[in-house]
């Protein structure tokens, strides 16, 4: 993976003391999920941050980022829904069903670089709001690099490395949603986790021997910016999931 962190005003060989960080990285964003806020530290997320968030089927991935676009837009922000799971008609009836009200930027681009011209076109309508893109799924995206359509791990990988990529040089913030298989382990190589800065897992507690079986839980095993190995419990309501306990 080749990340473009060069910066043009950076000199070679820089003491590390001189490098002047832009006041848009020392800022945290709130995402009015206290869950999400505290695994990522206490104050929100980070931009140009890019996560990879996994979990098992059924346990709500859809419906977590759903109700974080819609809180994202009641913070302030502007959020891009992009998904290719499923048509936004099956989305509209998901946030009716969960009295989402604030709304999203949604959009269906599964090519890469259609996605993240799309993205440009958003944050140049809104230039001083921060940009979030949750992305449902990883290996349903198209990088463009053969133009064949086909879906590889290789697709998946460098499909991330071109998010990855877009948030460090534009300060944007990605939620990337990445499928598991039947036994649990994530679609793809585990290289897809060391390329991002933080991973996320849900899955659905199902020991019966569990105080918390059936409950959702909500996993940080890996954050460049807040310290991982949190745990929450969540409990999948009418309206969504909602915070039972910590673990």
């Amino acid at each position: 993976m080749q990340l473009k962190n060069q910066h043009a005003d950076i000199e070679l060989g820089s003491n590390i003391l001189s490098i002047q960080v832009p006041d848009a990285l020392k800022r945290r964003c709130k995402t009015g999920i206290k869950f999400v806020d505290d695994a990522f530290g206490g104050k929100g997320m980070t931009p140009s941050v890019a996560t990879l968030f996994t979990g098992t089927p059924g346990a709500g991935k859809t419906t977590l980022m759903l109700q974080l676009a819609d809180s994202l837009t009641r913070q302030g922000h502007v959020c891009l829904f992009n998904t290719a799971e499923e048509s936004l008609y099956q989305i509209r009836g998901t946030v009716d069903r969960l009295n989402l009200r604030n709304g999203f930027v949604c959009g269906q681009d599964n090519h890469v670089p259609t996605l993240l011209a799309h993205a440009d076109e958003i944050r140049a309508r809104y230039p001083n709001k921060q940009f979030f893109m949750i992305i449902d799924s990883l290996q349903t995206l198209d990088d463009g690099h053969f133009g064949s359509g086909r879906i590889t791990t290789a697709t998946a990988e460098r499909s991330l490395e071109a998010i990855t990529n877009y948030c460090k040089q534009h300060f944007a913030i990605a939620i990337v949603i990445g499928q598991v298989t039947k036994n649990g382990k994530m679609a793809g190589s585990n290289k897809l986790k060391h390329m991002v800065d933080a991973h996320c897992h849900l899955r659905i507690e199902d020991s019966e021997k569990s105080e918390y079986f059936q409950y959702r839980m909500f996993e940080v095993p890996k954050n460049r910016f807040g310290g991982a190995g949190h745990g929450y419990v969540l409990d999948m309501t009418p309206r969504g999931l909602r915070e039972h306990g910590v673990l």
